[in-house]
C-alpha cells in the first residue's frame, strides 16, 4: 500500500515538473519577445484625420500594437499588393481592439476623408481600428521621411505621380518601433509589405508583442 502511494507521489511530481518546464518554454517564447527596439525614441507625434472625419493621433494608439504604412489611393503598382497583405493582418486580428492599422496617404490633396472612406468600402477595410489618415502634405512628408525614415516623394515622371517605400513599421504598446533580427543579429527595422514571408513574420511578431 505504501509503495503504491509513493509511486503516485512520484508520478505527480514528474507531471508537476513537466508542467513547470512547459510554462517556462511558453513564457520564453511569448512572454519575452526576441524583438529589438529600433532607435532610441518613440515614434514622432502626429495628428491626422481618418476616413470618418475623426482626429487620430499617436496618443489614441497608446497601449495598442499597431502597423504603419504610407500609401495613396490612386497608386497603380505597389499599393494594391500592400493592401492585400495588410488585409491578412486585418483578418488575423479583426476582433482584437489592442491591434490597430494606420495607413497614411501621401496624396492628401486627392485623398480626402470622403475618398478614403470610399476606398475602404471598395477594398474590404472593415476593422474598426484600421485608420486611413490624411492631413497636411508637408507634415505627412516630414512624418514619413524624417519621423519613420520611410521614403516618400513626388515623382511627376512616374505613374501615379509619387514614389514611396513598400515597408510596414511595427509599433509596440509603448510607442517604439520593433523588429526581429536576421541570422547575423541585424534588425530588419521594417517588414516588406510586398513579401508574403515577411507579412507572415509580422503577424507572428504582433502576437509576441501582445
Amino acid at each position: 500500500m505504501k509503495k503504491k502511494n509513493y509511486s503516485y507521489i512520484g508520478i505527480s511530481f514528474i507531471v508537476l515538473v513537466f508542467g513547470i518546464w512547459v510554462a517556462i518554454q511558453i513564457q520564453d517564447r511569448y512572454g519575452q519577445p526576441d524583438l529589438v527596439i529600433v532607435g532610441e525614441r518613440t515614434v514622432p507625434e502626429f495628428e491626422l484625420t481618418n476616413q470618418h472625419g475623426e482626429t487620430i493621433s499617436n496618443k489614441d494608439l497608446e497601449g495598442k500594437v499597431y502597423v504603419v504604412e504610407f500609401f495613396f489611393t490612386s497608386c497603380p503598382d505597389i499599393c494594391p499588393i500592400m493592401n492585400e497583405n495588410m488585409l491578412i493582418i486585418q483578418r488575423e486580428f479583426f476582433g482584437n481592439p489592442n491591434v490597430a492599422i494606420v495607413s497614411i496617404t501621401i496624396d492628401p490633396a486627392h485623398d480626402t476623408p470622403e475618398v478614403l472612406k470610399a476606398y475602404a468600402a471598395q477594398h474590404n477595410i472593415t476593422k474598426k481600428d484600421w485608420h486611413l489618415l490624411t492631413g497636411n502634405r508637408d507634415e505627412i512628408f516630414q512624418l514619413a521621411n524624417d519621423g519613420f525614415n520611410l521614403y516618400v516623394a513626388e515623382a511627376p515622371e512616374d505613374r501615379g505621380g509619387f514614389e514611396h517605400s513598400g515597408f510596414f513599421a511595427l509599433i509596440d504598446k509603448e510607442g517604439f518601433i520593433r523588429s526581429r533580427t536576421d541570422e547575423q543579429g541585424n534588425p530588419y527595422i521594417y517588414y516588406d509589405g510586398l513579401e508574403s514571408k515577411q507579412v507572415h513574420e509580422l503577424k507572428e511578431d504582433i502576437n509576441k508583442l501582445l
